[in-house]
């Protein structure tokens, strides 16, 4: 039998440091991350100078927080828009990679595409809180469907299964053979005679079982016949037997709406993601700098002098301050000119980022029209793992659909392929799920997260010996602090961006009072 620890030890060779975390958590080992409450000192401005360099969620959400507190800050951003990986794209924007791909979308007007974050999770308090807060609406997120499918061309003649009958003819017939074994006495030792009896009852209702504990199917996994009125009865699917449920082998689909991140209730912006990243800037335009390239970072006394590349003029600039925030991811921030401590420039050089690979077209809602599916996301066996289905305006004419969505190995060897081939393999995909549907698509397109400049990558990837870099980046390099989802065990989400950022300020305000003191 394989012990906890081993297990834990397994998770940190495939996930990292990070995973391990998030997997402790799941265990109940240690407490999931709570939104830290903000506790800078109020009062009278004060006008203590910080450069924050990135207009991602954490460097708006960190200027955020610090005007109101009385500093003056400043925050730099290389690219021509806020939000880092919050990216919605909609008609006209442009997707510029490093391999010097450049798409412009062509989608109808009103249409868009979160290319980086999608979706919300009901426990992130503190970037729900900054929705409340900015009078950014919201609207639910349908991440899981019941009438979303599974497909492994390889298992069941190709042909598609429902998951609402994968998830109820699984739990049929494994409670079938639970049944079973419960009557052949293999459970004498855990059960006696009361509880075999309740176990069984309950495994009657849980598998939808007959009196005799056979499963026969159920109406839980659907109709071959609608019921209808007068005299058009209804008839229930046959079951898909075990052994092809087996052959499918795609478990992790069936059981993805379990996982605690991604359980009902979810959320999305009304309009798109990066809605949240225009609240705060609409706040602190004033102080954001977009096309501003860091290029150097310096002491200065016991502050800072941050060198940009002003990339609307080609001019050279500088900006001092006493404190500098720097959310720049660290595969970026790597490559920039910084005089920071000698075990700081090797923990930033050491961390690694994993890749992922979105794709998305345009089409007519046939997934509604014809299928019935509103919202929820289809599993694919193959290199383009799934078909994403949108959740804004149901009902409407057209809508975004994500093709596929590719994370680790995956993501890294789908990358090396040509674009044209990728939306290809995707195309390949809707057409297995929804026959002949595959060419109605249209203006595909496709983010490569590892090459879209100043990201680099969609999250960092701690390795399970890296413990020590991670806390010592969790701390100031004198008049350095770090901030991004790179620094909290939360994960690719915003919210870990967020925590982090109240983790750096409430250490900078600190150190400032202390100053005063």
């Amino acid at each position: 039998m394989t012990t906890r620890r081993e297990f834990l030890s397994r998770v940190a060779s495939a996930g990292g440091y990070r995973a391990t975390y998030l997997t402790m958590q799941a265990l109940g080992l240690v407490a999931p991350a709570v939104a830290e409450p903000v506790r800078l000192e109020r009062g009278n401005a004060h006008g203590t100078k910080v450069v924050i360099l990135g207009a991602g969620v954490a460097g708006l959400s960190a200027a955020y927080e610090l005007t109101r507190a009385g500093y003056d800050c400043t925050v730099l951003e290389a690219r021509e828009r806020v939000g880092g990986r919050n990216f919605t794209v909609r008609r006209g924007s442009a997707i510029e990679m490093t391999d010097g791909s450049r798409q412009v979308s062509a989608f109808d007007p009103g249409l868009y595409w979160n290319a980086g974050p999608a979706r919300l999770p009901s426990h992130h308090q503190a970037v729900l809180g900054y929705c409340r807060e900015l009078g950014v609406p919201l609207e639910v997120e349908v991440n899981s469907s019941r009438g979303a499918r599974l497909l492994n061309p390889a298992a069941n003649d190709g042909k598609p299964i429902e998951l609402r009958q994968a998830i109820n003819d699984t739990r049929g017939a494994i409670s079938e053979l639970l049944g079973k074994a419960i009557n052949a006495g293999a459970l004498d030792e855990e059960l006696n005679t009361h509880d075999k009896e309740r176990m069984l009852a309950f495994l009657r209702r849980y598998g939808d079982l007959t009196p005799d504990l056979k499963f026969r199917g159920s109406s839980r996994s659907g109709y071959r016949t609608l019921p209808g009125a007068a005299g058009d009865l209804e008839m229930k699917r046959d079951p898909v037997a075990l052994s092809v449920l087996l052959d499918a082998d795609m478990w992790g689909a069936v059981l993805f709406e379990e996982s605690f991140d991604f359980q009902a209730t979810m959320f999305q912006p009304v309009g798109g993601m990066d809605r949240l990243p225009e609240a705060f800037a609409k706040r602190l335009s004033n102080i954001i700098h977009l096309a501003s390239e860091v290029t150097a970072l310096r002491r200065q006394g016991d502050g800072v002098r941050v060198v940009y590349l002003d990339k609307r003029t080609r001019q050279q600039k500088t900006i001092e301050a006493a404190y500098c925030l720097v959310t720049i991811p660290l595969k970026v921030l790597a490559g920039i000119d910084a005089d920071f401590a000698p075990a700081y420039k090797a923990a930033i050089g050491a961390i690694e980022y994993g890749d992922a690979i979105k794709i998305a077209w345009q089409a007519r809602r046939f997934w509604e029209t014809e299928d019935q599916i509103y919202g929820g996301i289809s599993w694919v066996k193959g290199p383009t793992a799934l078909v994403w289905y949108p959740s804004d305006r149901f009902f409407s004419d057209k809508g975004i659909l994500l093709g596929g969505y590719l994370t680790r190995d995956d993501a890294d060897a789908f990358a090396s392929k040509p674009i044209a081939e990728q939306l290809t393999a995707s195309r390949a995909a809707v057409d297995g799920l929804h026959p002949g549907r595959g060419q109605e698509l249209e203006h595909g397109m496709v983010v490569t997260w590892s090459k879209m400049p100043y990201s680099l990558g969609i999250t960092a990837r701690f390795r399970a010996d890296q413990e020590s870099e991670y806390a010592l980046l969790n701390t100031p390099d004198g008049p350095f602090y770090f901030a991004g989802e790179h620094l909290a065990h939360v994960g690719a989400w915003q919210e870990g961006a967020i925590l982090s950022a109240r983790h750096a300020i409430h250490l900078l305000d600190k150190h400032r009072r202390a100053q005063r003191a």
